[in-house]
């Protein structure tokens, strides 16, 4: 994708943002709650009649979970195997932009990077029909909550909650922007064994990111070398895609590549919440495959 179009797009969702409340941020459509800066009751309608690809590369994680790390590791691995440069200059989320940017994207080569936080339920039915490989990033909800807490705070001109209290009951309700992060988690368990579908988590990607890219890279069917994947690797450390995301993201980017350590949730939580996240967790989840995949009680645990 040419990052000086991608940083513009960004920069004027950010433009947007300036001077609006919480309440004039977030509009429904179909009972889920979305940024009126990027998104659209029009463009969610034109998203309707979205053709898929089969060989499109969709990349799937609720907000907060790591995707803008994912999307430049598999953009490196197109680059870097198929010595080709990405040239899309768009939003690579689909569900942000104009109604007019899908007729736009029939112009690009394949393989594109489709990426979107939509719960399953909301994903254009092409992408269902034709089984397109979908590669879904979960990361712990306390860790989620808290890094999403922080980007409204610490974004200049995105609205501000008036305290960690605040976000996080509405967090916990859902009536945060793409919805329920539980809701998210229950739709996309109910898929995690199909075979177009791999399901990552944040944590074992920041654990062994070697070990992920491999996975990423076969079950997309590239073929980099060893040295090829260390390279990746390399690239991807999270120091290095924080130095570069001024110029990858523009003013987003050191908000959008915050920290990314994992725990930081422990300087937020309270006893209280703590306890209320692990009952709605464990309601939720309790004895799903997800709920193993994410060791919610090493992660989650004060």
């Amino acid at each position: 994708m040419t990052e000086k179009t991608f940083v513009e797009e960004i920069e004027k969702a950010l433009e947007k943002s300036k001077g609006l409340n919480l309440k004039e941020l977030l509009f429904c459509y179909q009972g889920t709650f979305y940024p009126t800066t990027v998104c659209s009751a029009e463009t969610f309608q034109a998203l309707e009649n979205f053709e898929a690809r089969k060989d499109d590369l969709v990349l799937v994680s609720y907000p907060k979970c790591g995707i803008n790390w994912l999307i430049q590791i598999v953009n490196d691995l197109i680059v870097t195997t198929l010595q080709t440069k990405n040239e899309n200059a768009e939003l690579p989320f689909i569900e942000c932009g104009d109604p007019e940017k899908f007729q736009r994207m029939k112009q690009f080569p394949s393989p594109r990077i489709v990426a979107t936080h939509l719960n399953y339920n909301h994903l254009p039915k092409s992408i269902i029909k034709n089984k397109v490989k979908m590669l879904v990033l979960f990361r712990n909800p306390k860790d989620t909550a808290a890094s999403f807490f922080h980007f409204h705070n610490n974004a200049p001109s995105v609205p501000s909650y008036n305290s960690w209290e605040e976000f996080f009951s509405e967090f916990m309700n859902g009536n945060v922007a793409w919805g329920s992060y539980f809701d998210h988690a229950v739709a996309w368990n109910k898929h995690i064994d199909e075979e177009n579908v791999l399901l990552l988590t944040y944590e074992d990607l920041k654990e062994d990111l070697l070990a992920g890219v491999k996975q990423i890279a076969e079950f997309f069917g590239f073929a980099p070398t060893a040295e090829q994947s260390q390279s990746i690797v390399d690239r991807a450390s999270f120091q290095m895609v924080r130095e570069r995301s001024k110029e990858t993201h523009g003013a987003a980017g050191p908000l959008l590549f915050r920290k990314g350590v994992v725990g930081d949730w422990k300087n937020l939580f309270s006893e209280t919440q703590n306890q209320k996240m692990d009952v709605k967790f464990k309601e939720c989840l309790a004895g799903t495959k997800l709920e193993a995949k994410l060791k919610y009680d090493v992660y989650c645990k004060a």
